[in-house]
């Protein structure tokens, strides 16, 4: 592949391969959103190992072959876009945060300083302002950062909780600090465990609180347990937790966290999107007291992954946190605003542009698109309820259903256990192309293939 640029005369040569492979790209993209085609066309591993030669060779490639790849890597990857799709919490595909990743990827630039990223450093800052402002800090005043997707958000709230209590554990590590002592629902997600072992506090540190039928942290228990022991230094509340997309009573909370002096986090990566619409902000009334917020708008709003922001109220503290003042990169002596320069705050020293992307689908769609958009996934989850409730026969079998399900193609969902109840079907719905009909299929779907089991 010699002759591609910056090769002499490549120009024309590149031209005409990148335009091939943009061809092969659109034409996925209108597949991914025909209802006629399978969402995966489904290979056990050992033979989509043996179909394709996938190894890498010492002589290079022809660029034919380099298209064949590209071809091939898209038959067998899965269609998240399509309407059938409900297996993850990140589904749909937008097409402008499609044209912004393009975009963002051409540019191939790091994050760290205002020196070589200047528009979307000033991007993050504008976008990060508007949410906060959203949660109901005033004047969106705080602080933070876009991070590689929750658990590394989470873990961000984590580590500010513990230096904010204990700033000496920077430098002196976990033995200068008493045993500590983390909160969170039992139907959290695992990140928070994750971070802890991360962390050093161990995973034995993090206490799981109770929750109610519907899934819900019981405060009372909470309060409990955290007079039960070791230092409290953090809490994190869920909104929308994994699997039954339960939301944990936040005021009460937060009473608690006031009360005993604690980092209140809330936990939003899947329904913080909901804080977008009026209908439906309501179920995280008391976001606006918490320390810190995980927020992913590559999920509930269709933004191209990855995209997770960690918001914190306090100003100034990611900064004390996290900086080491790294004299090649955070030059104090610069001509503009060091401010502006966010690399020292975040764990990360290369990071990805992930704003862009939700940068410029917000103005594509406007807060009102957006809010349009959540209320439609809300409308679609309440309709397969409904549906559901209404119908006979519906004992989930559904490991098996799954299998046969992937095996067919038609369409994806998870299933996993909870507590003492066996396997069911989690539904996501966050695909703004899913209809009613989807839906319908879906049910239809289930019940043919699990009508001899």
């Amino acid at each position: 592949l010699a002759d591609l640029l910056p090769a002499m005369d490549g120009d024309t040569k590149t031209m005409t391969f990148l335009q091939e492979v943009v061809d092969i790209l659109l034409a996925y993209i209108v597949e991914s959103f025909d209802r006629e085609t399978k969402v995966v066309d489904f290979h056990y591993p050992n033979e989509l190992l043996q179909m394709n030669n996938w190894e890498l060779q010492d002589e290079p490639a022809t660029l034919d072959d380099i298209l064949i790849s590209c071809r091939a890597t898209l038959k067998y990857a899965i269609k998240t876009a399509h309407p059938r799709y409900f297996n993850q919490l990140s589904t749909g595909l937008d097409m402008v945060g499609l044209a912004a990743d393009w975009l963002t990827s051409t540019a191939n630039t790091n994050m760290f300083t205002y020196e070589v990223a200047p528009v979307f450093v000033l991007l993050e800052y504008v976008t990060l302002k508007k949410m906060r402002e959203i949660i109901g800090w005033s004047d969106g005043r705080g602080d933070g950062i876009f991070s590689p997707g929750g658990a590394i958000s989470n873990m961000y709230a984590m580590l500010l909780a513990r230096f904010k209590m204990f700033p000496e554990v920077k430098e002196k590590g976990m033995s200068s600090v008493p045993r500590l002592a983390a909160f969170t629902s039992e139907h959290s997600h695992f990140s928070i465990k994750k971070g802890a072992a991360a962390l050093g506090i161990g995973t034995e540190s993090v206490i799981c609180i109770k929750a109610d039928e519907s899934g819900k942290l019981i405060p009372a228990d909470l309060e409990r347990r955290i007079l039960e022991g070791f230092v409290p230094f953090f809490v994190s509340a869920t909104a929308g937790t994994t699997v039954y997309g339960a939301f944990d009573p936040l005021i009460a909370i937060s009473d608690i966290c006031k009360k005993y002096n604690v980092w209140m986090h809330v936990d939003g990566a899947w329904g913080g999107s909901l804080l977008m619409s009026r209908r439906h902000r309501w179920k995280l009334d008391g976001v606006e007291r918490a320390n810190s917020v995980t927020w992913n708008p590559h999920k509930m709003m269709s933004v191209p992954l990855q995209c997770s922001a960690l918001l914190v109220r306090e100003e100034g503290l990611m900064q004390n946190c996290n900086q080491m003042h790294a004299c090649y990169l955070f030059q104090q002596d610069k001509h503009y605003d060091l401010s502006y320069d966010t690399g020292d705050k975040a764990l990360q020293c290369g990071r990805h542009v992930d704003i862009f992307k939700l940068w410029l689908m917000w103005r594509a769609k406007g807060t009102i698109g957006f809010e349009a958009q959540i209320d439609k996934c809300l409308e679609l989850s309440e309709y397969l309820y409904n549906k559901i409730k209404d119908r006979e026969g519906y004992e989930m079998v559904a490991p098996v259903i799954k299998a046969r399900m992937m095996e067919y193609g038609t369409t994806m969902v998870s299933y996993q256990p909870q507590g003492d109840k066996v396997n069911f079907f989690r539904m996501v719905i966050s695909n703004p192309a899913a209809t009613f009909e989807d839906i319908d299929f879906l049910i239809e779907e289930i019940e043919r293939l699990g009508q001899d089991l």
